[in-house]
């Protein structure tokens, strides 16, 4: 059930960015069972690392503190809609629950002024089109080689699992 003191924190963590250089106005929280158990900022540019989304940080911060990669039932407050990164993400751990702040319509809104190079490089239109294809029809090129040798190592991975 919503709990805007979670929002407000997700908020909070968003507004560091007006003052936290490398950092993007996209703040987050993962909570489980009434507690705050994650938090995320952006920090894409302060981290040189594009997949250093408000969401994912949260997940990571999350996974961290239980040692593991499992978060099923948790929930994810986070101040604008997810794109499809992060949306893979929550559903790799099993976020059961999504609140968000901004649509993605309002947040091109707000960032409709910047320039093409102040802007956020992502386009969610495009990744998640992207994301929803077979890899033969994504824009990126792609060409498969040595699949027998992955499949002998992912093969070997899984008896190993079994073996215990």
């Amino acid at each position: 059930m919503y709990e805007e003191r979670f929002m407000q924190r997700a908020l909070d963590l968003s507004r560091e960015a007006l003052t936290k250089p490398g950092t993007e106005p996209f703040g987050c929280v993962v909570v489980r069972d009434g507690v705050i158990v994650g938090e995320g900022l952006n920090h894409s540019a302060a981290h040189f690392d594009p997949t250093s989304h408000g969401e994912v940080e949260a997940i990571r911060d999350a996974c961290r503190r239980f040692e593991c990669v499992d978060l099923t039932g948790a929930e994810l407050y986070t101040t604008c809609e997810p794109c499809a990164l992060c949306v893979a993400t929550m559903n790799i751990v099993g976020i059961g629950r999504l609140y968000y702040a901004a649509s993605m319509a309002q947040a091109g809104k707000a960032f409709e002024t910047l320039t093409k190079a102040e802007r956020h490089p992502i386009d969610p239109d495009v990744l998640s089109s992207e994301c929803a294809l077979p890899v033969e029809e994504r824009r990126m090129p792609a060409e498969q080689h040595l699949d027998a040798a992955a499949v002998r190592v992912l093969e070997n991975w899984v008896e190993l699992k079994k073996a215990g």
